[in-house]
């Protein structure tokens, strides 16, 4: 818990400071099909819902950019189906990095970070049997391409793995990108 509020207050911090080697600032807004399933592949237990997230981008470079983020992930499971399901009702926020290549038009993409999951967490398999509230951290992870001359668009698929609750939460998103007057 204390690493998990550290890292959230580095986060904060990091907003509000100015880094010489930040050399753009722009806003991310994207919204997706979203699905959780559990890391038991054996299993069908997937379900699906929706999912949105804003990001600040601090560009460093033109091939790598820092991005705070908050958003949610919403999945809904049939619960008296009395078969397996995995459900995820939460707020996510985090930082990530983004590697990219610099390419014009198309520019494709991958990002990795660490962040937290505040909400409900239900995995029921087999072999697993989770029913947790509260907070939990996750890793992001997501690869996509961004598109146009100023690659404002991007398409991709974001994951937030989930240790705590033995499942992923993942996206395919489609999202804007508007610059930010320094």
């Amino acid at each position: 818990m204390k690493n998990t509020l550290f890292i959230l207050v580095a986060l904060l911090t990091s907003l509000i400071t100015e880094a010489q080697f930040i050399k753009e600032k722009a806003l991310n807004v994207q919204i997706g099909y979203a699905i959780t399933a559990p890391y038991d592949t054996w299993s069908n237990a997937a379900d699906d819902g929706f999912f949105a997230q804003g990001e600040l981008i601090l560009k460093a470079a033109s091939w790598v950019e820092f991005r705070p983020y908050a958003g949610f992930i919403f999945t809904n499971a049939d619960t008296n189906s009395g078969e397996e399901f995995s459900e995820t009702k939460a707020f996510l926020l985090g930082g990530k990095a983004r590697l990219r290549a610099p390419i014009p038009w198309i520019a494709p993409y991958a990002e990795i970070g660490i962040g937290t999951s505040i909400g409900s967490f239900k995995t029921y398999t087999f072999f697993e049997s989770i029913d947790k509230s509260g907070i939990i951290y996750h890793i992001p992870f997501a690869f996509g391409l961004e598109l146009g001359p100023d690659h404002n668009v991007d398409i991709g698929l974001a994951y937030y793995f989930q240790p705590t609750v033995e499942q992923f939460a993942g996206a395919f998103a489609i999202g804007l990108t508007i610059p930010l007057r320094n």
